[in-house]
């Protein structure tokens, strides 16, 4: 205090040595002379302590050891130690709650919480009232996220909506939150089917049956033995058109797949693939040029060029073939075409509006009535 710095301890033994002498009868200056500090000195101590020359525990020590007596440390932004600080209570039901517990477990009343907490008592008392059918409402989102694990929020209020439930996104997302519901981890994303100045396009599908893309999907059975699946999708529409499933695939398979879809559906004016044995032989490229369909080869290792298909198969891996444990090929026909008429007249597609590639009004549902169409059930044998 009088020719060097003292730290909080030694602060703090001066006061308390002062203190007992001040006891003892002695004057001020007497004690202050003992202890080698000045009375400025030694008044501006008692100053910056909390009570007083009273107390015991006084001088700069005493908030240092109130804050650790309260779980902090010494340096710690009011006193809380670094990381453990709670959140902050940003809604009212999560104020009410806490307020619900101090009064449980401190049993203290309602207005002394509610004024610590800083809650509204008028707030604590108002219990919302909840919405008629909010509780029909609430069961059926629960029960399509259950159905579909993979949607989110916005696909499952496009499905609401088309059941009948007048909502918005913004309500179905604060139930979605009030009842826990969550998307796992997606896969990581796929790159860009363009860059910003375009020069990955190689052409933009206008109209239906303008180009068709179509690629191969591996997983296996499982006994571990590998199985293919060749998908096939309108880039327009975003329809799936077709999934042959086998143990092997080559360009014959690939012929029967592509003369099937032409007969039943018409030529398209594009087909896209990317630069597979399959779909480069010799016997694929003559045929595609005597009926006329001109190819779109993308470049080698560039998968994001062909980029409508990509995440064709990355939603059919996703939805499908992560949660589902294939026995036999025939069992990953059925699953695989009742997923394809699925993902065509129920799974609302953000690119269209959150509208089915091939909606039930204009389609109806083979899968309903039990039957699929020839294509479809000669896929399944």
């Amino acid at each position: 205090m009088a020719s060097k710095r003292h730290d909080a301890a030694q602060i703090i033994a001066k006061l308390r040595e002062a203190e007992v002498e001040l006891g003892r009868g002695k004057k001020t200056g007497e004690v202050c002379r003992k202890l080698g500090v000045t009375e400025q000195t030694y008044y501006r101590g008692v100053r910056r302590s909390s009570d007083g020359p009273g107390a015991t525990a006084q001088g700069a020590g005493a908030r240092e050891r109130s804050a650790q007596e309260a779980g902090g440390r010494p340096g710690t932004r009011r006193g809380d130690p670094e990381g453990s600080r709670e959140g902050k209570f940003l809604s009212p039901p999560r104020r009410r709650q806490a307020v619900d517990h101090v009064q449980k477990k401190m049993a203290v009343s309602e207005r002394r919480a509610c004024r610590v907490l800083g809650q509204a008592r008028s707030t604590q008392r108002r219990r919302p009232c909840e919405k008629p059918g909010e509780k029909a409402l609430v069961a059926r989102m629960i029960d399509l996220a259950t159905e579909y694990g993979r949607y989110g929020y916005r696909r499952i209020t496009r499905m609401l909506r088309t059941e009948g439930f007048r909502v918005n996104h913004k309500r179905v997302e604060r139930l979605w939150r009030r009842e826990g519901l969550k998307v796992p981890q997606k896969q990581p994303k796929r790159g860009r089917l363009w860059l910003n100045d375009g020069s990955c396009v190689r052409l933009r599908a206008e109209h239906r049956n303008h180009v068709w893309s179509y690629d191969f999907v591996h997983d296996r059975t499982h006994d571990g033995r590998p199985i293919r699946m060749l998908t096939m999708i309108d880039e327009f529409t975003r329809e799936s058109l077709a999934i042959r499933v086998g143990r092997r695939m080559c360009s014959e398979d690939v012929l029967d797949v592509l003369t099937e879809l032409f007969v039943e559906r018409g030529t398209p004016q594009y087909l896209r693939s990317d630069n597979g044995p399959e779909m480069t032989a010799n016997a694929v490229r003559d045929w595609l040029d005597r009926v006329g369909v001109k190819t779109l080869f993308i470049e080698p290792g560039s998968p994001w060029e062909n980029g409508y298909i990509e995440s064709f198969n990355g939603r059919l891996r996703d939805e499908l073939l992560n949660g589902e444990i294939f026995y036999t090929v025939q069992e990953a026909k059925i699953l695989t075409q009742w997923w394809r008429l699925e993902y065509n007249h129920v799974r609302p597609h953000s690119a269209l509006g959150y509208r089915a590639p091939a909606p039930e009004a204009i389609e109806p549902l083979p899968f309903r009535r039990g039957i699929f169409t020839p294509m479809e059930s000669a896929a399944l044998t």
